[in-house]
């Protein structure tokens, strides 16, 4: 009898694990819609605070800090992959982000002042991108 009983709560235990496993692996991909909805709002914040005149620093703080929280995943996006999801806004819509195609490239370790006298004379290859790794810290 006694034996059933753990038999039965250990079957049980092991739905209930294999049923919050496949939930937990659907649910973090940052939903389709949904990750693209969060990744527009951050390209929002990020545009604007940069057309506005703020520093890159400023404007990824408050972009990351929105993407963070409007995440309906389990695990919040990375720094990086935060990053691609403005920029792929962006690039999905240049119309709804006027003027914020100048700014991406702060977000990969580019340039972060104005880029408008930035790359004459510079050759695309000319200069690596450094501290790539260490540019985005938690």
């Amino acid at each position: 009898m006694m034996r059933t009983r753990t038999a039965r709560a250990l079957r049980s235990l092991i739905l209930l694990l294999g049923i919050a496993t496949a939930t937990a692996s659907t649910v973090h991909p940052v939903r389709a819609a949904g990750g693209a909805d969060t990744g527009s709002k951050g390209a929002q914040v990020y545009c604007y605070m940069r057309t506005a005149g703020n520093g890159h620093e400023v404007s990824w703080n408050a972009a990351y800090a929105l993407i963070k929280r409007q995440g309906s995943g389990m695990f919040k996006p990375s720094p990086e992959h935060a990053a691609v999801m403005i920029t792929e806004a962006v690039v999905n819509d240049p119309d709804g982000f006027p003027e914020c195609g100048r700014h991406l490239g702060a977000l990969f370790g580019g340039d972060q002042g104005d880029l408008d006298g930035a790359l004459q004379g510079v050759a695309p290859d000319a200069a690596p991108m450094q501290g790539l790794d260490d540019r985005y810290t938690y």
